[in-house]
């Protein structure tokens, strides 16, 4: 979530100097796009995990601050909830044996993990949202206990000026209120980071925005909240609703809204910087102490912090990321589409499918003239509606079953994809091939999630019951790093 404010009270001079501020950086960073060496070696990535702390039943274990001070690890962060936290995997290349040295990482990572929070009698469950979870998990004081994380509730919500409404009509519907922005915490997602040079950037956001649905549609792994079965990714319309910060009004004039799919291609990194600075009003304005202008006169590279603090709160599902490392700076994608879980390998395969198709698509610009945006808007919704039973629009077809066009289609091109990033071939047809069985077989984590609640309904168990067994039954198969395909239901 970023660091830490120092202030959490602003002016309304804040926000215009803010918003001046992240002018100047959107100024300087036209001009380093012209004149400046960005990081273009190969291609490198990043992954972050957010995961839930639970307890034998599984229901939320609100202690991550104690668990992560035992712990030590600063790869880890808390996130928003007292029951989140997040794994930020640092980057590496591609090429090679890059994926699998990933996952060996996380494993290892989240093997310490678990062995801290077993001495709290917790642990660690990867899923889109949490099962057992209940509107009285997520109130203010479950808040992580960080200025951050509470400057930004008191922002949304005095930007709402009301509670927020929550109605999300799937198998069985949901219609909540909340006073504050506690319940984004259920939602914990895998995030996959790729670094591209300036001049590819637009044509590898293009490509994350075309394949959006299909990675919902493979990926989905969040069909329960609050008792009800809603959404194969209920997720998505959560989190847009949960941390809408529109008045009533302002949505029905068609102000758009933070959490963000977008509504057209763009030629730029600068488009998406543009439209953040143009539509979206500063949420935290915090002030640096950098003169962006004055570092470049003097032959620095400069943080451009309000700039990125800015774009921290604008949630878009494929974000924009402006970085410096090693006194470098870079570009990178950020795809925040997919949930988290339900195993590494997984994620991994995910990852896998995600970098080789758009190392493909990234060449063939031509699909994004072929697919209208608004299509690849609806793909995205019906992939979180309906999960691998999904029905998508690609060019040459028309409302075409999700997992036929993977295997037809995007499979080869992911394979491709991989091929031209140097990726190991046994890596590749490893991490592709679940994908593949998932296709196969019509199963990934929310399928697997409301069969086994049926099973256990079917048991005599009541929904309460069923999904606390679900979810023992969830973690338990999780450690065993088997993909979710080949999961037993009973």
């Amino acid at each position: 979530m970023g660091k830490e404010l120092v202030t959490a009270v602003f002016t309304p001079h804040d926000r215009v100097q803010f918003r001046e501020r992240v002018r100047r950086c959107l100024d300087v960073l036209s001009e380093m796009l012209r004149s400046e060496p960005f990081e273009t070696a190969d291609p490198s990535a990043g992954l972050e995990i957010e995961i839930n702390l639970v307890d034998a039943e599984g229901g939320p274990v609100m202690r991550n601050i104690e668990i992560l001070a035992d712990l030590g690890d600063p790869r880890f962060q808390p996130e928003l909830g007292r029951f989140n936290i997040e794994l930020n995997v640092p980057p590496r290349r591609l090429a090679g044996t890059g994926l699998g040295d990933f996952e060996d990482e996380i494993l290892d990572c989240l093997r310490a993990a678990a062995e801290c929070a077993h001495k709290d009698e917790s642990r660690l469950a990867m899923i889109g949202m949490l099962p057992t979870l209940t509107p009285e998990h997520l109130v203010l004081d479950s808040l992580t206990d960080n200025e951050r994380f509470r400057a930004l509730d008191a922002e949304i919500v005095g930007a709402r000026g009301d509670d927020f409404r929550i109605d999300i009509q799937g198998t069985e519907r949901l219609v909540i209120s909340s006073d504050t922005i506690a319940p984004e915490g259920a939602c914990t997602s895998a995030q996959f980071h790729l670094q591209v040079a300036p001049d590819d950037f637009a044509r590898y956001w293009n490509a994350s925005q075309a394949i959006a649905g299909v990675q919902l549609a493979l990926g989905a792994n969040a069909p329960f909240l609050y008792g009800r079965q809603l959404w194969a990714e209920t997720r998505i319309p959560f989190f847009e609703q949960a941390t809408d910060a529109r008045p009533a009004e302002f949505s029905a004039q068609g102000v758009r809204p933070r959490v963000w799919f977008g509504d057209r291609w763009i030629d730029s990194i600068l488009d998406l910087y543009e439209e953040n600075l143009r539509y979206f009003p500063p949420l935290l304005p915090e002030l640096s102490d950098e003169d962006p202008v004055a570092v470049r006169e003097a032959g620095g590279i400069p943080r451009l912090s309000e700039l990125r603090l800015h774009n921290g709160t604008v949630y878009r599902w494929n974000r924009p990321v402006y970085d410096v490392a090693g006194g470098r700076p870079h570009l990178r994608v950020e795809n925040r589409v997919l949930p988290s879980g339900p195993t590494v390998a997984d994620t991994l395969a995910n990852a896998a499918f995600y970098f080789g198709l758009i190392g493909r698509l990234a060449d063939e610009p031509r699909l994004w003239h072929d697919l209208e945006f608004a299509d690849a808007e609806a793909n995205f919704r019906a992939g979180a509606r309906e999960g691998i039973e999904a029905r998508l629009t690609w060019p040459g077809r028309a409302a075409t079953p999700a997992t036929e066009l993977v295997r037809e289609v995007l499979l080869p091109l992911a394979h491709a994809g991989l091929d031209r990033f140097g990726v190991h071939p046994a890596q590749r047809d490893r991490l592709l091939g679940i994908i593949e069985d998932r296709c196969r077989t019509r199963r990934n984590g929310a399928t697997w999630q409301t069969a086994a609640v049926r099973a256990a309904e079917g048991r005599g168990r009541d929904r309460a019951a069923a999904l606390r067994e679900m979810t023992q039954r969830y973690v338990e198969l999780q450690r065993t790093n088997e993909p979710v395909h080949t999961w037993p239901v009973f």
